[in-house]
């Protein structure tokens, strides 16, 4: 989450049901085949960032989603027959709840519904706060660094994928770096502004740059890559295809 608080409902391949409170800086691991409900309670904006492989995606290179319910849900697909034996519900029944929600994917629900409150234990295992997390690395003056890993968050092992929060201050470096099993990085770029050069195995430079908030960029495999933050600092939040 970048920004605000709300609830998510988060169902794993062969477990029960998990209702989760989240906040600012909090890192949710969702393996292939979670079923989420995302949820903003308050008045205030709620942003969550969705990163991921998508290279094994229905379509490659974008997100599969599978809505269950909406004009475009999968049961609006099925007759109310196969449905209402599916669901060991009457048909009357079958229409009422496969037709009763008109939008799809964000909807407004109205002040009558009520959604199931998070519990404090939901979150073992499956989430990780970066903004309250020990901190890997800490340079006076210079910056901060948070990683998340298999250690502190085991679900991204099944997934193979690991990140960062990185957070420099003013004027300060990320010096050249590179990832030494070859995996490739995408980074979104949270708060502040700065430079960002990236350079090939042959000594190319690629890309060279301004970021600022809001925007992304990847790195490849064995490219090596190098920030230089503006005089007001800069944040951004690294995934790394390897869980490592």
């Amino acid at each position: 989450s970048i920004a605000g608080n709300g609830v998510a409902g988060v169902v794993l391949p062969e477990k029960d049901e998990k209702v989760i409170g989240i906040r600012k800086g909090d890192a949710i691991a969702l393996p292939f085949g979670a079923v989420t409900w995302w949820y903003n309670k308050e008045d205030t904006e709620l942003i969550v960032l969705f990163l991921g492989d998508t290279s094994k995606g229905h379509k490659a290179g974008s997100f599969t989603d599978f809505y269950l319910t909406g004009t475009n849900g999968i049961f609006t697909g099925f007759s109310s027959e196969f449905v209402s034996r599916a669901w060991d519900v009457d048909e009357t029944t079958v229409k009422a709840l496969v037709g009763s929600q008109s939008g799809k994917g964000i909807v407004k629900l109205d002040g009558s519904i009520k959604l199931p409150e998070p519990k404090k234990e939901d979150r073992d295992r499956l989430v990780y706060n970066c903004e309250e997390a020990p901190l890997d690395v800490d340079i006076k003056n210079g910056g901060r660094v948070v990683v998340l890993n298999t250690k502190n968050l085991p679900l991204v092992a099944e997934i193979g994928l690991g990140a960062d929060l990185v957070k420099l201050d003013g004027g300060a470096m990320c010096s050249p770096g590179f990832s030494c099993d070859s995996a490739l990085q995408v980074t979104y770029i949270v708060s502040g502004s700065g430079r960002v050069q990236v350079v090939g195995v042959d000594g190319k430079r690629v890309l060279e740059t301004t970021v600022k908030a809001g925007q992304l960029f990847i790195v490849p495999r064995f490219f090596v890559v190098s920030k230089i933050c503006d005089p007001d600092g800069m944040s951004w939040f690294s995934i790394i295809t390897t869980p490592e």
